[in-house]
């Protein structure tokens, strides 16, 4: 299934508008509203300024004033991407010899190869986004809305139409900084703090739906950090004023007239605004729009592991208090991490002075620290909390030498070996023989006890396991041999444990699972 098709189907859907068709994705949100005593206007970016905002607010008006100032920081892209035709004509078939039709497909194949060529087709699309510094014209949009183009086009709020160029794009955040070249004076928008947001406050969304350009609409902030699996920083503030299909990368607003957030994706049945939309944060947008302009591209931190969610039945076999932080699956090769360190089965419960309160803050906690930065770590090892410094590297640097992905090599080594059922978790295993490493095509350096077998009513059941998974640890123990598994079982047992922790491996990936163990029967 594409992308595209999976999005559809679940809702989701990009709010950038191609020549009238709609496109799937990610879109939207909106922002904050303050107190009217606690509110002031846009200050001067380096030109012309707005100024108002919850201070210029008249509810007996609406928000007509504040609408009026805001309107010229907004600004519509319109995008043309050239869709090249296939030049190539199609293959004669095979046909046998002395085939009644031999001659006429002949013919026709030798008209197609004379006739000129097809000129390629064009397509439009339309978004929105928003000036953020006056004086060097840049504006700040979705990624999405600008990719593949051609051809860019900003028109001002005065219908001004211009040329931009793409100063830099982000397609982890969906955000991209384009630059326009004009005498006319700028109007430009200002951050705000979105960390402030808080449900109930009152946002306004300006964009460009269905083409129609300058459109104000408002509503709440209905909800903070939503994950919507865009990314793998998805923090999104979700509102439900109303977005629709050419609002992506348009600028939310809060009544002080400060941008916290820039629309991205509305979840929709249809593909029209439900009351579902998302914007992406300012504090996460502002940040990636710095560096875009400063480098061209990202410069994240990055820190090298593999981590996953700590449940509260991992918690318990770590014999964590609470259900908090980020378990270390694995650790990748010659990464900081390794040389701070880290080790798989480590909790980081705090980075940087900051407490890691879900598994999915970290990432976005690393990538947005400075690279070649010593930061602290707090992390629980073993029953006891212990403190790690690490020098944090570059994300794009990794990505680039290839360190994040993870392959595997069939090569089979050794030969068969029997099965043994493990009763207390429900499951089978057997040394790794070189028939199991065929069957199952495992990597040759790979350690631990195959699962053969996954009893469907037993203890590991349920628990995302499955038959070819490999056992590397229990108890946070190496596991190469089927007595060491027996051995780990028995004393957990015996010592009143309800579960054990299995670091289990499936693909080249690492992760733990916690399985509750089933006593043996009695009579």
């Amino acid at each position: 299934m594409s992308e595209k098709t999976q999005n559809k189907r679940t809702g989701l859907w990009r709010t950038r508008l191609w020549g009238g068709a709609l496109i799937c994705g990610a879109l939207l949100a909106l922002a904050v509203l303050r107190p009217a005593a606690d509110t002031q206007g846009i200050t001067e970016a380096q030109a012309r300024t707005v100024t108002g905002g919850g201070a210029g607010v008249s509810f007996s008006e609406g928000f007509a004033d504040l609408a009026e100032k805001l309107l010229p920081t907004v600004v519509n892209i319109s995008t043309t991407q050239k869709i090249e035709q296939p030049q190539r004509p199609p293959q004669l078939p095979q046909l046998p010899p002395g085939s009644p039709f031999e001659d006429m497909f002949r013919d026709f194949f030798e008209h197609f190869e004379n006739m000129p060529e097809m000129p390629g087709r064009q397509m439009a699309s339309l978004g929105s986004g928003f000036v953020i510094d006056a004086k060097n014209g840049y504006i700040v949009t979705n990624n999405h809305v600008i990719k593949d183009s051609d051809e860019i086009k900003v028109i001002l709020h005065d219908d001004t139409s211009l040329d931009a160029k793409i100063i830099g794009m982000d397609d982890k955040t969906d955000i991209a900084v384009l630059q326009i070249e004009t005498d006319r004076p700028l109007t430009a928008a200002v951050w705000g703090d979105s960390d402030t947001a808080r449900v109930g406050h009152w946002v306004l969304a300006i964009g460009n739906p269905f083409g129609l350009g300058g459109t104000v609409t408002t509503g709440i902030i209905s909800a903070n950090r939503r994950d919507i699996n865009a990314g793998p920083y998805d923090d999104f503030i979700q509102t439900d004023a109303a977005i629709n299909r050419g609002n992506s990368g348009g600028p939310m607003f809060n009544l002080k007239g400060e941008v916290i957030g820039v629309n991205t994706a509305i979840f929709s049945p249809t593909g029209g605004s439900v009351g579902i939309g998302f914007a992406v944060p300012s504090t996460l947008a502002q940040n990636v729009v710095r560096q875009l302009i400063e480098f061209g591209q990202t410069r994240r931190g990055w820190l090298g592991v593999r981590i996953q969610e700590v449940t509260e039945d991992i918690a318990e076999s770590l014999g964590l208090k609470e259900k908090s932080g980020a378990l270390v699956s694995s650790v990748t090769k010659g990464s900081p991490a390794e040389k701070a360190g880290l080790q798989a089965g480590d909790v980081i419960l705090r980075f940087d002075g900051r407490k890691v309160v879900e598994m999915r803050h970290l990432p976005r906690m690393v990538a947005e620290s400075e690279v070649d930065r010593e930061v602290d770590m707090t992390v629980f090892r073993q029953g006891r909390e212990i403190r790690i410094k690490v020098t944090l590297g570059q994300l794009e640097e990794a990505e680039e030498k290839g360190l994040l992905t993870s392959g595997t090599q069939d090569d089979p080594k050794t030969a068969a070996a029997e099965e043994t059922k493990i009763d207390a978790l429900g499951l089978t295993v057997a040394p790794l023989t070189q028939e199991l490493r065929q069957r199952f095509k495992l990597d040759r350096n790979l350690k631990g006890l195959v699962i053969t077998t996954v009893d469907p009513s037993g203890p590991a059941a349920g628990r995302a396991i499955a038959t070819g998974d490999v056992i590397t640890e229990a108890g946070q123990k190496s596991v190469e041999s089927v007595a060491t598994l027996e051995k780990i079982v028995e004393e957990a047992l015996k010592s009143g444990n309800r579960s054990v922790l299995l670091l289990i491996s499936r693909g080249g990936d690492l992760r733990f699972v916690a399985v509750r163990l089933r006593e043996a029967d009695t009579e």
